[in-house]
């Protein structure tokens, strides 16, 4: 797909796990530390882990505990250049914004892995995209529904088909799916969709001429 146009003052909207970091591959080695459950991430093929990895509910939530610890979360490694094309587009006057399913307690974490990754101009907010039970209201990291979609964005990165949703109210927006295995068998909804492998071919996607 050709995205063509010369962008000026753009907005990205960036989803933080599995387009920053790395965050599957580290649930592949949570779950057979935990579990003994052995799925190599090339064979992560639902975006629900719980199912990913058949986990009982109990089993589910001790892995999301675990893997939401502030130091586990620390410990995720970066997606290869995502820090270098951010900070170009912000180097270029564009605005940033991870809009982040995290439960809202690992903001902090989460705010500190941005940092100590050199993205601390980015913004980051915690959106409750799959109603989860862990949001929380009034404060100025959190993003309601509502407030959500009063939001602007030229692009967007995604890898998740359930936030896919997230993006109807704005026909004109960019999606660059970041691929992943568990995005691999679905199928793209709009001709706005692209799948991208990398951030480099992101970054070439957005700077087209």
């Amino acid at each position: 797909m050709d995205f063509g146009k010369q962008i000026s003052e753009m907005k990205f909207y960036v989803d933080f796990d599995d387009c920053l970091c790395e965050t599957g591959r580290a649930f592949s080695v949570i779950a057979e530390r935990l579990f003994g459950k052995t799925v190599p991430y090339e064979e992560i093929r639902f975006f629900d882990l719980q199912d990913s990895f058949e986990l009982t509910d109990e089993d589910y939530a001790k892995m999301m505990i675990e893997a939401h610890r502030p130091e586990i979360l620390l410990s995720y490694e970066e997606a290869p250049g995502a820090s270098r094309v951010l900070n170009e587009w912000i180097d270029e006057g564009h605005e940033v914004f991870i809009i982040t399913g995290r439960p809202a307690d690992s903001y902090e974490a989460s705010r500190k892995w941005l940092d100590e990754h050199g993205l601390e101009r980015v913004k980051l907010y915690c959106l409750n995209k799959y109603g989860r039970e862990f949001f929380l209201t009034n404060s100025d990291f959190n993003l309601e529904l509502e407030d959500y979609y009063k939001m602007e964005f030229d692009y967007a990165i995604e890898d998740s088909p359930m936030a896919f949703k997230f993006f109807d109210h704005l026909p004109d927006l960019k999606v660059m799916v970041y691929d992943r295995p568990w995005n691999q068998e679905c199928e793209l909804p709009k001709s706005n969709y692209s799948r991208c492998v990398d951030w480099e071919q992101i970054r070439e996607m957005v700077n087209r001429n």
